[in-house]
């Protein structure tokens, strides 16, 4: 059966696609890669849809073996990749072999890797998706990280071709990133110098970080009349600003509701951002209204599908 061998997992790697919709209703969040744009553009390499199944990995990545001929692309944070103890490029597909054993090492800078193998990670989908939620242990491989030993289908591989990103797409995790932020919905809670303050100055990544949010340090957010609100519902990139004045980006897992002022919205262009800062670096926020939001979405999207310079047929 077409699979690959877990030899070692690393601290948390786990089994991602884009995400299940219509289950935040109910308290289950759509789950899915921190980093969309990594994940989407490993996927591609190899020649897989966009939703396909591959794995995320934390810091440091793991240690496959495969068991038949793939094609296989890694991205993201930049972690050493070997392959029988041979160096491979990042952000490229390349060929494995029956036997051969893939490694990512840890994280030079990011956070989160993806390994994106041709077919896709094949196990079974939950409420639509093969996305994992960790805290609810639903989905990708028995509802958890991924551990020593286990072993994950594969489905048929498609046909694959060498293909790699342009260089000047791969993103440099070493550069404060600027990312843009849409005010709301509870501006109206926080005063003229607290929102000032969000934006004049960085805000450092604290060790507070995992799929569900990202706590930052920095200059504090004043409120206009306390941090609690009546529970309303919560987006992806919702930055919450708790009694000390300290926001809180929500991400991937993120409740479905929450009771804390959200002084304004990360872009979901720019979430992937916010995942790759490890903690103690630092990134700023930049105000941007609706309308500068969609331009800059659709500038994106086209950037996103030019990325990879496909061989004329």
């Amino acid at each position: 059966m077409p699979s690959i061998l877990i030899q070692d997992a690393g601290p948390q790697t786990t089994v991602q696609d884009l995400g299940r919709r219509g289950s935040l209703r109910v308290g289950i969040p759509p789950s899915g890669p921190m980093d969309r744009e990594a994940f989407l553009l490993a996927n591609r390499l190899v020649g897989n849809a966009d939703d396909a199944a591959g794995l995320e990995c934390t810091f440091t990545g793991p240690r496959v073996e495969f068991a038949d001929e793939r094609w296989v692309a890694v991205t993201g944070a930049v972690m050493p990749v070997t392959l029988n103890g041979a160096v491979m490029p990042r952000w490229a597909a390349f060929e494995v072999e029956a036997g051969d054993v893939l490694r990512l090492g840890v994280a030079r800078s990011g956070v989160r890797g993806y390994v994106a193998v041709s077919g896709g990670i094949d196990t079974p989908p939950v409420l639509g998706s093969r996305a994992t939620y960790l805290r609810g242990q639903l989905g990708g491989f028995e509802g958890r990280a991924l551990l020593k030993g286990d072993c994950l289908p594969l489905g048929p591989a498609s046909g694959g071709a060498p293909a790699e990103v342009h260089e000047e797409r791969i993103p440099d995790y070493t550069i404060e990133p600027t990312v843009r932020v849409v005010l709301g919905p509870q501006d109206d809670r926080f005063t003229k110098r607290g929102i000032a303050a969000l934006f004049d100055a960085p805000y450092e990544m604290t060790p507070q970080i995992d799929r569900m949010g990202a706590r930052l340090r920095g200059a504090r957010i004043e409120h206009t009349r306390g941090h609690d609100i009546i529970s309303d519902g919560v987006a992806l990139g919702g930055i919450q600003v708790v009694g000390d004045g300290q926001p809180i980006v929500l991400l991937a897992d993120r409740q479905s509701t929450g009771g804390y002022t959200k002084i304004g919205t990360v872009c979901s262009f720019d979430i992937g951002r916010v995942a790759q800062v490890a903690p103690g670096r630092r990134l700023r926020f930049r105000q941007v209204t609706v309308a500068e939001a969609h331009e800059f979405l659709r500038a994106y999207k086209k950037v996103l599908d030019d990325a990879i310079p496909f061989p004329s047929p």
